[in-house]
């Protein structure tokens, strides 16, 4: 065999049987390779390799695999730079195939030759560069290995064009001692100094973030919260790790947060802070963030202990493993009284007023819920649209609302999208998406309707960059410096025109029909929902 279809058995050895990408000059042989192993290797071909990134994303968030992405060398490379740093911030974990140009064409200035190695080294866990076919067996191999073990994230595998071509002898045995163990042993003494703050606490909170969710931790957490009546709040990359309405979830805390959960950070006792690296959208002021609080922090990363925010008391370690060590020494208590506190500020949650005439964002978003149902996984973009799903989304699951958190990067949505579709085994895809993020990916309508992927894409259309419009009104004295952009965008059309359905509501009424519809397509489908320009997100701070 050939580098390429040695390429082909790793994928398989690794459990890779779904591959996002788009051809070119320096893949040729890893393409005729896909081609001669399809029947156990399914490719999916996006119109952009930034939507491949982000297809191969949204696929290992919501299965917890590793997603893969092919790319040629040069602009094919370069496309995949934010996709792959989507990845990074979030910690998911992600391997990209790029292809170079032949070993002795390197450094040359030659033909969509880039060091693409050089490019990505800040924004993945590690990359290669493979030199020789020998080396590519325990190259691919040590690259599912990084993505996965430890903090998750992206990891570059460049393959020179004569590399993909050369003959081998096959893939060496894989040996299991290849892979590094887990780091597994946990602090103790500081385990129990943990315990030992949470129960002498009067108002203890647990805040966690994206590496609950990385952790799959959410049962320990659960049982933890419950047997110290202890309350929690969450960023938004942990939105669904508690259900909406379990007692003990206060829900989003944070810039974009509920006043009532970022009220109990400022009075908290001890602060039990779970797999959040704590950024500026998470504290607003780093030296005042749970200012009464004494500081307990895990994190699989240790770089991230006390990086933002000084901890008193950290753990390094898996966050379900820790957890789990945690449990048996926290102390069954009621805590009524925090929790009368906090219950008297959730009355002063902002409530938005309904109104059926027109589109409320808040009505949307329980009107998806509604129809949708539990098993709903919600794919964002980013923007208002993004902030108000997270704030109004009923019912999530776990690993079931999928954003670009850390980078924030419009277009990140169609692709994650379709990534997801592809492994939703039947649960909807909801899109939600803003008109001035879907101008960015909605070239991803012909992969959604060449690969009948059922992705509903539901368009919060205020014909205005409605996020950074917002930050103007509120700072720059309302001077709208290129946030209204005049689109005469015919969303309606342009389906049609990509062979979807598209639909155009202005009330309630209209978007409820118009999006059960869409659902019974058993494809994929637009439904424009005008909202007025003057709708806000509303702050938590």
């Amino acid at each position: 065999m050939n580098g390429s279809e040695l390429l082909m058995e790793l994928l398989l050895e690794q459990g890779a049987d779904l591959v996002f990408g788009y051809p070119g000059s320096a893949v040729l042989h890893i393409y005729d390779a896909l081609y001669k192993y399809s029947d156990r290797i399914r490719h999916v071909m996006t119109a952009h390799e930034q939507g491949a990134a982000h297809a191969a994303d949204g696929y290992a968030r919501l299965t917890g695999k590793t997603g893969v992405v092919f790319a040629t060398s040069g602009p094919g490379a370069t496309n995949l730079v934010t996709g792959i740093a989507a990845a990074y911030m979030d910690s998911v974990p992600l391997v990209a195939v790029t292809g170079n140009v032949a070993t002795n064409l390197i450094g040359r200035d030659s033909f969509q030759e880039v060091y693409i190695a050089g490019i990505t080294l800040p924004i993945t866990k590690h990359n290669f560069v493979v030199r020789h076919v020998g080396e590519l067996a325990p190259t691919i191999r040590a690259a599912f290995r990084i993505a996965q073990e430890g903090r998750k994230g992206p990891v570059l595998v460049d393959i020179p064009k004569d590399v993909s071509a050369a003959t081998c002898g096959g893939a060496p045995r894989f040996a299991p001692s290849l892979r590094k163990p887990i780091k597994s042993q946990i602090d103790t003494i500081a385990l129990y100094q943990a315990a030992q703050t949470i129960n002498a606490a009067r108002q203890p909170l647990v805040f966690f973030g994206g590496g609950v969710q990385a952790s799959n931790a959410g049962e320990p957490l659960r049982a933890l919260c419950a047997r110290g009546d202890i309350p929690a709040a969450h960023t938004l990359m942990a939105a669904g790790v508690l259900g909406r309405g379990e007692p003990h979830n206060l829900g989003l805390a944070g810039m974009y947060g509920n006043f009532s959960a970022n009220k109990a950070l400022d009075e908290a006792d001890a602060l039990l802070i779970v797999g959040s690296r704590l950024s500026d959208r998470v504290a607003r002021d780093f030296t005042q963030f749970a200012p009464k609080a004494i500081k307990i922090h895990i994190d699989v990363d240790a770089a991230e202990l006390g990086k933002n925010v000084p901890a008193d008391i950290a753990l390094e370690g898996d966050a379900g493993a820790v957890l789990a060590q945690l449990l048996p020494l926290i102390e069954e208590k009621s805590r009524l009284e925090w929790r009368a506190k906090i219950a008297a500020w959730q009355a002063q949650n902002y409530k938005p007023d309904d109104d059926d005439s027109v589109l409320k964002p808040h009505q949307i978003m329980q009107a998806i819920g509604e129809i949708a149902g539990g098993d709903a996984i919600y794919v964002t973009d980013v923007g208002q649209h993004q902030l108000w799903a997270a704030q109004y989304a009923r019912d999530l699951r776990p690993r079931s609302f999928l954003t670009s958190g850390g980078l924030g990067a419009m277009g990140y949505g169609y692709g994650a999208a379709i990534g997801a579709g592809l492994a939703a085994a039947a649960r909807p895809v909801v899109h939600i998406t803003g008109d001035g993020s879907l101008h960015m990916n909605l070239n991803e309508a012909c992969t959604a309707v060449s690969y009948h992927v059922p992705v509903v894409t539901v368009i919060f259309n205020n014909q205005v960059l409605g996020m950074v419009r917002q930050w103007q009104d509120a700072w720059f004295n309302k001077r709208h410096a290129a946030t209204e952009p005049e689109r005469r965008t015919d969303y309606v059309k342009i389906a049609e025109g990509f062979g979807l359905r598209g639909f155009r509501c202005t009330d309630l009424k209209q978007f409820k029909d118009a999006f059960a519809q869409a659902l019974t397509l058993g494809g994929p489908a637009w439904v424009e929902c005008v909202i007025g320009r003057e709708e806000t997100v509303r702050h938590g701070f």
